[in-house]
């Protein structure tokens, strides 16, 4: 895909996910993707892999997560792969107020992501 291309992919992809729309969010991953949260007990995370495993692990981000929003994003591209940054908002289950700087680094195969990678600030 085009550079710009890839933009406007990444772009519809954040905005399936601020309206909390699973099925749209995995319109865009390859069926072979992989998912890794910024949380787990290992060095990457969290790792989902294949599509029903992947929908498992962003499932829980909207469950945890209920009203999350992604904003003030940017988003770069390059070949296959391709960078999204976004400010994380929202109130967890718990009542606790979340506000949290990241980004996705993102792989692409023939117009489908097949590598998403998690990363957020630690707000203490």
């Amino acid at each position: 895909m085009a550079e710009q291309d890839t933009i406007d992919v990444l772009r519809g992809f954040l905005d399936a996910f601020n309206r909390h729309d699973l099925d749209a969010i995995m319109e865009y991953f390859a069926d072979d993707c992989v998912f890794y949260m910024p949380r787990g007990t290992g060095p990457r995370g969290t790792e989902y892999r294949g599509k029903p495993a992947v929908r498992t692990g962003l499932a829980s981000r909207f469950s945890g997560l209920p009203d999350v929003h992604y904003g003030e994003d940017r988003h770069w591209a390059c070949g296959d792969f391709a960078v999204s940054e976004w400010t994380l908002t929202g109130t967890s289950v718990t009542g606790i107020r979340v506000e949290v700087r990241g980004c996705d680094l993102l792989e692409f195969a023939h117009g489908k992501i097949i590598r998403k990678d998690s990363f957020w600030k630690i707000v203490e």
